[in-house]
């Protein structure tokens, strides 16, 4: 036999040019990422403020038209709380980001999308509330969002390798065909080996309270994504978008990161409140 069927070459070439993609993208954005955290101050407000647009961008794209008004209206709330934080006034974020929904739901009530819309401008601005707060804190900022980084970057690198070559039970097929248990565990395992390293380098001493805080952050981290999936398939929708190559749009590549963060941000808030919650995060 001469001729075989040609479909799992196909795929396979596929499946290692889009792995190839997504290495590219992250050995781009991975680092400008760690540079503005490094930075902190205004190009790191700037950084998230245009990735918070962006995910609102997408998300009005998929639940109604890019040109609606009151979706314009809820960017340019994104915009707006952005330069709230560039006047260090990144507290603020969070109740502006509200009004600013409560305004899209009001005003486009002719819309039967609006409460999606409305819906969209609170996960976007979450984002941002939750990096600029974090990040504001003077003593343990810059730690947290490396912290973070690592958590979710070792739970998706490790959760995507390990559901590839162990493979197994499906974790939610209706949603998410291609996620495993495996890919779960072993991305949560990884996510626990990087914030023990992140933690030692760091000097934080408690080292069972950040295993915890990993073990949780990797699962909500991982629920962000599926949230994500579900929503695309609600509206029928494959990937957000197309800004980066082998990952789609940015709510693609943001979606876990953006829920851990947010449960990150909470967290702290709760032990160390508004002034310090990368410290009420990492110091147990």
């Amino acid at each position: 036999m001469t001729a075989e069927n040609p479909a799992p070459t196909t795929a396979k070439a596929g499946a290692r040019g889009e792995l190839m993609l997504r290495i590219l993208s992250a050995a781009v954005l991975a680092p400008l990422a760690v540079f503005t955290a490094y930075l902190g101050g205004w190009p790191f407000v700037v950084f998230w403020t245009i990735a918070a647009c962006g995910i609102m961008w997408e998300w009005r794209k998929i639940v109604a038209q890019p040109t609606d008004m009151f979706g314009v209206v809820g960017e340019f709330t994104i915009a707006l709380a952005g330069a709230c934080a560039l006047l260090g006034l990144g507290a603020s974020i969070l109740p502006f980001i509200g009004l600013g929904a409560v305004v899209v739901a009001i005003g486009a009530r002719t819309n039967p999308l609006r409460l999606w819309v409305a819906a969209g401008v609170l996960y976007a601005g979450s984002l941002l509330f939750a990096c600029v707060l974090l990040r504001d804190d003077p003593s343990h900022g810059f730690v947290a969002m490396i912290f973070l980084f690592g958590v979710v970057w070792a739970t998706d690198i490790c959760g995507y390798f390990v559901g590839r070559f162990v493979g197994g039970p499906k974790l939610w097929p209706r949603v998410s065909p291609k996620k495993t248990w495996s890919g779960a565990i072993g991305g949560a395992v990884g996510a626990v080996v990087v914030a023990l390293a992140i933690a030692r380098y760091a000097h934080l001493t408690n080292s069972l309270a950040i295993v915890r805080l990993a073990l949780l952050l990797s699962a909500v981290s991982q629920a962000g994504d599926l949230f994500e999936s579900a929503f695309k398939r609600r509206f029928g929708v494959k990937d957000a978008g197309h800004v980066i190559p082998g990952h789609g749009g940015i709510m693609d590549r943001l979606d876990g990161f953006l829920a851990a963060a947010v449960a990150a941000v909470v967290i702290g808030i709760m032990r160390g409140g508004f002034a310090a919650p990368a410290r009420g995060l990492l110091v147990w």
